[in-house]
């Protein structure tokens, strides 16, 4: 190579390092002798060059939406087996699955039993939205509490509420397995009055809407104004069944 080609590409990648094509940058010497190679067009090679830039940035977008929204593990709708509960709406849970309630900033509960695959539900959501390019932050319900309380204690507390405020969507799993007391009722009624009408939370339960007075330890008003806020703009998808886990430890006895 003659000092004077050297010095273009040294020129050309210091360019495309202040533009971040770190993926032109990477491929463009392979595209080059590919495209001198076959007789490829200028045109078509640059091209290819800016689509494979295009499809890498996309795909660490989603990366870093997926490392913001704290999965607990990687789950996909295909994944779910609708012939198993006894009851569920599968229009429904479709429904939700095209992520327009996200843009209307409604809400959604699933109601079910242990077992049925609310958490995988969830989780799938959570993914099909990182991958539609929404901003996504799924937490145990006694986890945000816990995160909450510290933080209220510590003197911290907005700064914390923004990770469960700001997302477009908050995903909110297992709500109703461990009673929550009084601080931590009210902590969580700040994040559902937070968002209401300005950002969608999905929820899934154990317990009927009858029941959540119950789940805090508090009288029913917060509880109703809570279900109140969540289904003004809201849909409850109810899924009855046995427990997965139950099946699973059945077959193999």
């Amino acid at each position: 190579m003659s000092d004077r080609h050297h010095k273009l590409h040294e020129l050309l990648l210091a360019d495309l390092a202040e533009l971040k094509l770190t993926q032109i940058a990477q491929t463009y010497r392979e595209a080059l002798d590919e495209a001198a190679r076959k007789n490829t067009s200028l045109l078509e090679t640059l091209a290819l060059l800016i689509a494979a830039e295009v499809t890498a940035r996309r795909q660490r977008a989603l990366d870093r939406r997926i490392r913001q929204a704290k999965l607990p593990k990687l789950k996909t709708l295909a994944e779910y087996n609708f012939e198993f509960p006894k009851r569920i709406s599968k229009q429904k849970v479709l429904r939700l699955f095209d992520c327009e309630f996200v843009e209307q900033r409604h809400c959604a509960i699933l109601i079910g039993p242990t077992g049925t695959g609310k958490s995988h539900l969830l989780t799938a959501l959570a993914y099909t939205a990182c991958e539609r390019g929404i901003s996504v932050r799924f937490t145990r319900v006694i986890d945000m509490i816990n995160t909450l309380t510290t933080a209220q204690i510590n003197g911290t507390l907005d700064r914390a509420l923004k990770q469960y405020v700001n997302p477009s969507l908050l995903l909110l799993d297992e709500l109703g397995y461990l009673p929550i007391d009084k601080r931590g009722a009210d902590l969580m009624f700040q994040v559902v009055a937070a968002r209401y009408e300005s950002g969608s939370i999905v929820i899934t339960t154990n317990r009927p809407f009858r029941d959540w007075g119950k789940i805090f330890d508090v009288d029913n008003t917060l509880a109703t104004a809570m279900i109140d806020r969540l289904m003004h703009h809201g849909e409850a998808i109810v899924i009855q069944g046995e427990s997965y886990r139950t099946k699973d430890n059945d077959k193999e006895e």
